[in-house]
């Protein structure tokens, strides 16, 4: 339900816009986005930091080859360039094209380099491929793994003394000599329902865990998790156009209330292959393990659990050669609480102390807790959310993190001293108020530094830290700037809303070109609104699609509600526990009646759009509120919340056995007999994550109590819905004539009252 929605808004919809006027470069045309290239954003790939900072690489077009691409370093200070890898030493004998590169990655002495190619799609993202290692020395190209079955392998990774690399392939974890090529499979059991070294579907789309394995420090063992989904049922997709007769296509989906997979962590000796199971308290079906990292002793293992309720997190410290645990550290929490991210949770002091995340005081605040769990220190102090952590400068004795103490819609970096106490120091400039983000280099000297706002197109520069100084400009989309300024366009503007409820709510509206505050005009809200996105945020989305709305003559809105993951703290973002679709629908609707008495608004002509979660919460605001919204356009859209996945839907509104009457309050299925207004219901058939089962009992729903409405079914469509030639085109063109001819555009004058 929730990622991709964020994802397609921002990065795809430029590209399936209505046409107009293709010869205005006013206008947004389908002509002028698919042919011109007017509208592509600069790029600058897959950078990775060498030594510390003193230089970095990168991919450039190939001078020698055509088809391939370079691998470039560059020194950061003096900026001098030189070829690491050339295209042609990417050549596999006998072939004549140099390998296409997905991803590349350096071993740690930097005299190997290995490439993921000849990728796979598993769930949302290409995951399985084939690689290949280049020995930099003597210019020797060889595929790992080459005797099983081609695009199987998966989060291949050197081993510590890079002799090795660990791989997962077919659900089991391999081991090959670099040397050599031989391969040692570490596991043997591993099948579609006993999963060793990655995750089933559940633990990849609500605990972002796809990469299941990790090496020790010293390179003698291999920590993996081991997913049994032998009891999730199949939830089965049905594909009625590729074949005469249909097929059936099975995704393993514990619903709520079901029990979700049992998982353990072993971990396996390199020399004798042999596991040793950690041997963690409690039910392992009743428990999650989402997180897991090896102490620096290589001896012990430090995982997180989280209860079926996920208001419970315990860390264990396990000793690897026997598997006893200890519980170091426990956090309660009265509404939910989340897995601390890899990012955020990272040693200190040679292994003495970690870095950890929490909201027990009311804000995500930063932390460090000694390995015995004995010792706690606040390292980010103040009434403000430490959004994530980007570096820990051990020498320095700096945190580098993200935070916005002043404006919930803006990012801003800001270090703060790990043995001293003090006010976290703002880097990011003052000059620049928006969004910024960081890939900082080992020791924090050095950063890729990436700014926008709503307003101002990606720029990208090379910068020193802590003084923030430019020493390169990398790209700053001057083009694409000026092509966009040329539209008809007014900028986006961002305001507070307080609702009778007494909730201030962010917003952002995007004007006509041609506003007029004499006149009144329609509304279309774009929503979201559920505990996985915030929509209201001062960043550059170069939404085209919203664009063209005002084009049309629509004022474009969003709003966060409660229970969005804004930086507004703990309460903000937990009240909405138990009470999604009640509690976000009625902070949307209480805003709008606020908005509606604006002059400039027409009361009467107001629409909604969202998709996923975000289509959820159109369904609840036009059937809790039909008086306010008239016209909605739903995507995707979770009907029934019983209907959903157990980890995303259990760890915000309880386990159904508790409080079913919570999920059967917030679900837009409960309410479709209210719906007086123009409703567009749009959904893949072939969508694993919010199954088009959903769209089915709302149809009958509302068929049941005689309710006009229109459907699109999209044939064997994921959650996204772009597989299939014109699909995105078809999908945005469609949606753009429901807009016009149910919601009247344009600015009307003012009756006054006599």
């Amino acid at each position: 339900m929730k990622k991709l929605s964020l994802f397609f808004f921002s990065i795809l919809l430029p590209y399936f816009i209505f046409s107009q006027k293709p010869e205005d470069k006013r206008w947004l045309s389908i002509d002028r986005i698919y042919e011109s290239g007017d509208f592509q954003m600069d790029y600058f790939g897959q950078a990775r930091w060498m030594e510390d900072g003193v230089a970095y690489t990168t991919l450039e077009k190939s001078k020698t080859h055509k088809k391939g691409r370079d691998i470039v370093s560059y020194e950061t200070k003096t900026g001098n360039r030189k070829v690491l890898v050339d295209a042609e030493k990417l050549i596999p004998v006998g072939e004549k094209t140099p390998l296409s590169i997905s991803n590349y990655i350096w071993s740690h002495d930097k005299k190997q380099l290995m490439i993921f190619t000849n990728t796979t799609r598993v769930w949302r993202y290409d995951t399985k491929g084939d690689y290949w290692i280049l020995n930099l020395k003597n210019g020797q190209l060889h595929q790992l793994g080459k005797n099983l079955k081609s695009s199987s392998l998966m989060f291949a990774k050197f081993s510590p003394n890079d002799n090795q690399v660990a791989y997962v392939s077919e659900h089991n974890v391999y081991v090959e000599e670099i040397p050599s090529g031989v391969i040692k499979q570490l596991t043997f059991d591993g099948s579609t329902t006993l999963i060793n070294g990655t995750f089933d579907w559940a633990y990849e789309e609500e605990f972002s865990c796809r990469d299941g394995f990790r090496w020790s420090p010293d390179g003698e063992n291999i920590a993996y998790w081991q997913v049994d989904a032998k009891d999730i049922k199949n939830f089965l997709m049905i594909n009625t156009t590729d074949s005469i007769y249909s097929q059936t296509i099975p995704v393993q989906y514990p619903k709520v209330g079901e029990d979700p997979s049992s998982c353990k962590i072993g971990v396996v000796s390199i020399s004798n292959g042999k596991t040793r199971w950690m041997d963690i308290p409690g039910d392992p079906i009743q428990n999650y393990l989402p997180r897991m990292m090896w102490g620096e002793d290589s001896q012990h293992l430090l995982s997180q659990q989280i209860n079926r309720k996920q208001n419970t997190l315990k860390l264990w410290w396990s000793n690897i050669k026997t598997g006893n645990s200890n519980n170091i550290h426990t956090e309660i929490e009265t509404a939910w609480i989340d897995a601390v991210e890899p990012d955020d949770w990272l040693w200190l002091e040679e292994g003495k102390a970690f870095t950890w995340t929490s909201e027990k005081n009311g804000w995500r605040n930063l932390y460090s807790i000694s390995k015995d769990g004995k010792k706690e220190t606040m390292l980010s102090p103040g009434n403000y959310d430490a959004i994530s952590i980007q570096e820990i400068d051990i020498k320095g004795g700096w945190v580098y993190f993200i935070a916005s103490p002043d404006n919930p819609t803006q990012r801003y970096l800001y270090r703060t001293s790990l043995t001293r106490k003090g006010k976290a120091e703002r880097l990011s400039p003052d000059s620049q108020e928006g969004t910024h983000s960081y890939q900082i280099a080992p020791g924090g000297k050095f950063a890729f530094h990436t700014f926008s706002n709503a307003n101002t197109p990606p720029i990208k520069e090379l910068i020193s830290l802590p003084n923030h100084q430019r020493i390169k400009l990398l790209y700053d989309n001057e083009d694409y700037k000026k092509t966009f300024d040329a539209l008809a366009t007014s900028p986006t503007e961002f305001f507070r809303v307080k609702t009778e409820d007494g909730v201030e709510m962010d917003g952002y509206m995007i004007k006509p070109h041609d506003f007029d505050p004499s006149k009144k005009y329609p509304i279309i809200f774009y929503v979201y609104g559920e505990p996985w996105g915030q929509t209201a945020k001062d960043n550059w989305e170069g939404n085209l699609y919203h664009q063209m709305l005002t084009q049309k003559g629509y004022i474009i809105m969003t709003l966060d509600n409660r229970g969005t993951p804004s930086p507004r703290g703990r309460e903000w973002r937990k009240s909405i526990y138990r009470k999604i679709g009640v509690i976000n629908s009625r902070d949307q609707a209480m805003a709008a009646k606020e908005i509606q008495k604006w002059d400039f608004v027409d009361a009467d002509r107001m629409g909604v759009w969202g998709w996923s979660g975000g289509g959820s919460m159109t369904l609840n605001l036009l059937f809790r509120y039909p008086e306010i919204y008239k016209t909605g356009i739903s995507v995707a859209p979770v009907a029934n919340q019983l209907l959903y996945d157990n980890i995303y839907q259990e760890r915000y509104m309880g386990v159904p056995w508790e409080n079913k009457e919570d999920f059967v309050e917030g679900s837009p299925l409960t309410y479709a007999k209210n719906l007086k207004g123009n409703l567009l219901l749009v959904h893949g058939t072939a969508d694993d994550n919010v199954h088009y089962q959903n769209a089915e009992v709302l149809i009958n729903e509302l068929i049941k109590h005689n309710k006009l409405f229109q459907v699109m079914p999209y044939p064997n469509r994921s959650h996204g819905i772009y597989e299939g030639e014109n699909t995105r085109r078809h999908l945005y063109l469609m949606m753009t004539d429901y807009f016009l001819k149910n919601l009247e555009k344009g600015g009307k004058d003012i009756i006054t009252k006599p």
